[in-house]
């Protein structure tokens, strides 16, 4: 049986269950058979993605087997990490993490809009806390593809005193993450968005890579890279003011993007829902931002691209924007982890049609003259 006749039979069962029914019992699910001898390699079978030279991505220090890994949001308390690692992601982010854990918003706060082939999240954060995440990852035998630490603030906490809040994720996790992305850009946590703009992104992000160089030094390593993850709704100016303050910041990359808060072309009835929309809806929109960033920093910022990642042709068409490497989250919802192979081979097809040899030969094509691919 295909991986992907296996998704198609279990897809109606998980989509008749209440979204967020359905998101822990794949993640629990993921979690408690990853601890069964041999079936991690049965994942792999099943799942898994070949490495093959022309889609290997070196970058921040790390390798990856391929430009696709999971976005932070599906596990958020690090409970599969051994199992999505068999499943053919590259790399994946858990979170996002708060120092203290918080339950999030009130249920209902997640939303399948199938005919968009979207999602409406308002969580809020909720997380079992970093002191869980350390403990249960501190278990993990060994990292088998590069994982980031998505790290947040508590609701409570004001954002005048938000950099605390980052500075003590570092503090208990910086052992258990390769990387590390600061995310500001959740509609879910109130105010959380004005600390992407001008002074207030500068001196949080200059607090995030202070305490980072003070882990390193009391672990005896180095430091390890930190992203920042923006928001999609922003103008060009805002963003124009955000690149300037990311780059004089020193942080290694950019994640472009979260959630959206538009609600443009939607069709199903839950489209009226408070909350972050992900999915099919933002593809766009997200690829938009990714060429003005890399337009903006001259393609000296490593860029990750998140949002509406369903195919080959969206994932190369924010690589050729300006994306070093990709998440996919959504789709795995819709289409199941057979898209991950899917990408993959399309990937080495349109590289080939561009007499590419690798794929970081298509990073940020679009700029460098020719037809810019919309």
């Amino acid at each position: 049986m295909s991986n992907s006749l296996l998704y198609r039979i279990a897809k109606p069962f998980l989509f008749k269950m209440d979204p967020e029914s359905a998101h822990h019992l794949i993640v629990d699910g993921m979690g408690a058979a990853s601890r069964v001898p041999g079936v991690g390699p049965l994942l792999s079978a099943a799942w898994g993605v070949g490495e093959t030279p022309d889609l290997a991505v070196d970058l921040f220090g790390l390798h990856f087997a391929h430009p696709v890994g999971l976005a932070a949001g599906l596990d958020k308390n690090a409970k599969a990490v051994a199992g999505f690692s068999r499943v053919g992601l590259s790399f994946m982010e858990v979170g996002t993490v708060t120092p203290v854990g918080q339950p999030g918003n009130e249920l209902p706060r997640l939303f399948r809009l199938p005919p968009d082939e979207a999602l409406i999240n308002r969580m809020g954060f909720n997380n079992e806390g970093a002191d869980a995440m350390a403990e249960r990852l501190s278990r993990l035998k060994r990292r088998r593809i590069p994982l980031a630490v998505n790290i947040g603030k508590n609701k409570v906490t004001p954002n005048e005193r938000a950099a605390d809040d980052y500075r003590a994720c570092l503090q208990k996790l910086f052992s258990y993450g390769d990387f590390f992305v600061v995310n500001i850009s959740s509609p879910n946590t109130p105010d959380l968005r004005a600390l992407q703009h001008g002074d207030e992104l500068l001196s949080l992000l200059s607090a995030v890579k202070d305490e980072m160089a003070v882990q390193a030094e009391r672990h005896g390593e180095a430091p390890k890279p930190v992203l920042v993850k923006i928001a999609p709704d922003n103008s060009d100016e805002q963003l124009g003011y955000m690149a300037e303050a990311i780059l004089q910041s020193g942080v290694s990359g950019i994640i472009a993007t979260n959630t959206t808060i538009g609600r443009d072309g939607l069709t199903h009835a839950h489209a009226g829902q408070t909350g972050g929309l992900s999915g099919r809806p933002l593809t766009k929109k997200s690829t938009e931002v990714i060429r003005t960033l890399y337009s903006l920093t001259q393609g000296k910022l490593p860029i990750i691209g998140s949002g509406g990642i369903f195919d080959a042709n969206d994932a190369y068409e924010k690589i050729r924007a300006g994306a070093s490497l990709v998440e996919v989250y959504t789709a795995l919802i819709y289409r199941g982890p057979g898209v991950l192979r899917e990408i993959h081979k399309g990937l080495r097809e349109r590289l080939k049609q561009d007499g590419y040899s690798r794929i970081t030969q298509a990073v940020g094509a679009d700029h460098r003259g020719g037809q810019v691919r919309r």
